[in-house]
């Protein structure tokens, strides 16, 4: 059994200024709720459908899930379904096809196990729900009410044999079909209906992406985590902080680039997913982080929350020394650090304090750092 994930749209009614597929939702792009609520139903194997132009997006999006290559979408929805099958039937084909919808991220398992057995009776099974809403046609006025009695929301997944809708896709001549449903029943193909579920309603406008994440906030606890990060001063080392080169006489020695505000804010992430600390994923004895930049350390620690399914709400970093003056680099490295947590600047916060010429930092030998971050997580996580 194999899923095919149509995520070949412009997506421009939901806003936030990419399709919406892309978009993020509680912390992860939106195709990737659908592509791992595929894989908790038990469909791991997955064939995407993307647009035109899409391929970075796409590559980000799905960061290191080892899937195969994206399949080129069509004009129409129709069309991109068919190339998907196309490369499927190429790959060797399958028994069944789960046909589904980037946009629909939240899949419950009930209805993957519906549709399992809907299969054994008929050709294609799709989810429904009943229409509880008075029905009317309207324009400038509304109009009379229209009888909703045998009338049905139909949602995605759509699950087919194989065989039976590729070579009802390939006959196809109807145009742009809404549905595959209706492709299967224009080749004479047995579609049968199981109950759906709300939570698959689909994401098209702003307000539903509101919606979605008020919902997942009612399913998702708070952690947050503590770092804390020192480096010594050297004479012919840079001074990085945040990701910015801080003009300075003497910069911070260390086996990378001794970002010591990146290094503090890493250990925070880390740990407000218990994931141990910087030194467990970039041990300072390997070789090839030597002279690394930071950024890559806190760009991990993000995507191990994203996988997770969590988000991160805040960060708060306090930079130790003497000298140099940081204020005049505040919010610049304020903007680089929520460039790399992919955060609004409003939620990330810098600040810079003394010693009062106390200890090594007042003696300035050294500059220190302690971070905190707030996490979101779904409940179910350990």
């Amino acid at each position: 059994m194999v899923a095919l994930v149509v995520a070949a749209g412009s997506g421009s009614r939901a806003g936030g200024g990419l399709p919406k597929q892309y978009r993020r939702l509680a912390g992860k792009p939106l195709l990737v709720h659908a592509l791992d609520g595929l894989a908790h139903a038990g469909i791991s194997r997955a064939r995407v459908v993307i647009g035109e132009g899409q391929e970075a997006l796409y590559r980000e999006a799905i960061g290191g899930r080892p899937l195969p290559a994206p399949v080129a979408g069509g004009r129409e929805r129709q069309d991109s379904v068919r190339n998907g099958l196309e490369a499927i039937a190429a790959d060797g084909g399958a028994d069944a096809v789960f046909i589904h919808d980037a946009a629909r991220p939240f899949l419950p398992g009930p209805v993957v196990a519906r549709l399992r057995d809907g299969l054994t009776r008929a050709d294609g099974a799709v989810p429904v729900l009943p229409v509880v809403d008075t029905l009317a046609r309207a324009e400038a006025e509304v109009g009379e009410p229209v009888n909703r009695e045998g009338l049905v929301r139909v949602q995605t997944p759509q699950a087919f044999r194989f065989d039976a809708i590729l070579a009802a896709h390939r006959q196809w001549r109807g145009g742009a079909a809404t549905d595959d449903a209706q492709v299967a029943r224009a080749a004479g193909l047995r579609v049968g209906a199981v109950a759906g579920d709300e939570a698959l309603e689909k994401l098209t406008h702003d307000g539903d992406f509101a919606r979605a994440e008020a919902r997942l906030a009612g399913l998702m606890t708070s952690r947050a985590g503590m770092g804390f990060d020192v480096h010594v001063f050297a004479a012919g080392e840079e001074l990085w902080l945040g990701g910015i080169r801080i003009p300075n006489a003497r910069g911070l020695k260390g086996h990378s680039d001794a970002d010591v505000l990146l290094h503090a804010l890493t250990d925070a992430l880390l740990g407000a997913i218990g994931a141990g600390d910087i030194g467990d994923h970039f041990p300072p004895s390997d070789p090839q982080w030597r002279g690394a930049a930071s950024s890559l350390f806190v760009e991990h620690a993000r995507s191990l929350i994203e996988a997770l399914g969590g988000r991160i709400d805040h960060v708060d970093v306090t930079l130790i020394c003497e000298a140099p003056r940081l204020a005049p680099h505040r919010e610049a490295m304020r903007a680089s650090v929520a460039a790399l947590l992919q955060l609004a600047p409003a939620r990330v916060s810098i600040k810079a304090t003394t010693t009062e010429r106390l200890g090594f930092t007042g003696r300035g030998e050294g500059m220190a750092a302690q971070a905190i971050a707030t996490v979101r997580l779904p409940e179910e996580q350990p």
